[in-house]
């Protein structure tokens, strides 16, 4: 029988209940992908993360309920969350080693910062596509290495759109992100992807690394404060740095539990 301990935080919020909830289960060595992909099905979150410590670094991988995938922002937030507070980590920032590259996090204060490679955007022409599935026409339409961004007039557009799951998933892409400059922050968004299982997500740490590089431009500034506006919600704390983004925010625990198998 495997006993797994098993941490579930919400993240890039300040408030039990909101934010995005991750499973976080700490390894002493990798297990079975399939027995992964179980427990990620069962704990039925947006994602879960499962982390092995190797010498000075960490070794995390990331599972939707349906498939793994390689970043989330969320989950690695998460996970820094529970080494920080739970296993006697002393130093202020964690490396990660993932499918996408080295990935750190640094501990200021209560916030805990990402540090992500930034993503590149494309302009693409879609916007007949788009506008089949949230039923508004966005201004401006773009592809990252994963995700299509669409860019709207107003906050307001952003909350009242009603997407047609069906029609995102078809999109050839790992999910779509709708996005508005903010009314009382910089910019706002939120990120479809039932492609993975997970028709809106909560907040996408992922995404900013699409959405701060678009918005430093446009804004004409490195430091932004962005709020996704799902059910949950959540805020996050952006900063350009050219070929990486740092993507800061805040968690809190829910659960402690262990996993049994037999």
């Amino acid at each position: 029988m495997k006993n797994l301990k098993l941490y579930q935080v919400d993240a890039f919020t300040e408030k039990i209940f909101h934010g995005n909830p991750a499973a976080v289960c700490l390894l002493d060595e990798w297990v079975d992908d399939q027995l992964m992909q179980n427990i990620s099905s069962e704990n039925n979150l947006a994602e879960t993360a499962f982390v092995v410590p190797k010498e000075n670094e960490f070794e995390i991988r990331w599972f939707t309920p349906k498939v793994e995938v390689d970043l989330c922002g969320h989950a690695t937030l998460a996970s820094a969350f529970v080494i920080f507070n739970f296993i006697g980590y002393k130093k202020e920032e964690i490396v990660f080693n993932s499918k996408s590259g080295i990935l750190k996090v640094k501990k200021i204060d209560d916030l805990l910062e990402l540090n992500f490679p930034a993503d590149n955007l494309t302009p693409v022409k879609i916007e007949d596509e788009i506008l089949n599935c949230v039923g508004i026409e966005p201004i401006e339409t773009f592809k990252g290495i994963s995700d299509y961004l669409a860019v709207f007039n107003t906050e307001t557009e952003i909350k009242n759109i009603k997407p047609d799951f069906s029609k995102v998933s078809k999109l050839n892409s790992r999910g779509l992100i709708i996005t508005a400059q903010g009314e009382k922050v910089d910019f706002v968004s939120r990120f479809f992807t039932p492609q993975l299982g997970i028709n809106e997500d909560p907040v996408t740490g992922s995404a900013h690394t699409s959405l701060t590089p678009y918005w430093s431009k446009k804004l004409g500034k490195k430091e932004l404060k962005a709020e996704q506006l799902s059910d949950r919600g959540g805020s996050l704390y952006c900063t350009e740095c050219g070929e990486r983004i740092k993507i800061a925010g805040h968690a809190r625990l829910y659960l402690i539990g262990d996993i049994y198998i037999r």
